[in-house]
């Protein structure tokens, strides 16, 4: 069971998507950065200074100067703030894989079509080997 279970484990293709599951994984860490590192706060500043990362309703009573201070206070909160950089992570890796899907397509290159082994009896048009001189079917001669 040991050495079927190897076999398994070392076949290509989970070796491959063990890699992808990693690469994914670090790729999910450089742009959740992007997004609240580099992408809101110039979005922010021209929206006046707003730091989405903060934007929150308090559901509860009293009025907190920070999501962290209604956190620590133990508030009820609705983070609209964060919802928004998650939608744009979520964009953002979306258009990243379609991208490298659509780089790999173009990459790909298709097999010439086989060529036909069969070909169609003059007489009943039935399908015969190619090389046939007689049409099994109907018995006619089909050169």
């Amino acid at each position: 069971m040991l050495e079927e279970f190897k076999k398994f484990a070392m076949r290509g293709n989970v070796v491959d998507m063990a890699v992808g599951i990693v690469i994914g994984a670090a790729f999910g860490k450089i742009v959740s950065s992007f997004v609240k590192d580099v992408l809101m706060p110039p979005i922010g500043k021209l929206m006046g200074g707003v730091d989405f990362s903060n934007l929150f309703v308090n559901l509860g009573e009293g009025s907190y100067a920070s999501l962290a201070a209604a956190q620590e206070a133990g508030a009820a909160t609705l983070n609209y703030g964060l919802f928004i950089n998650t939608v744009l992570d979520f964009l953002i890796v979306a258009f990243a894989i379609f991208m490298v899907i659509k780089a790999m397509n173009k990459m790909k290159t298709e097999e010439p079509p086989k060529p036909p082994n069969t070909k169609a009896c003059p007489q009943c048009l039935s399908d015969i080997p190619i090389d046939a001189k007689r049409c099994k079917f109907c018995t006619s001669e089909v050169g």
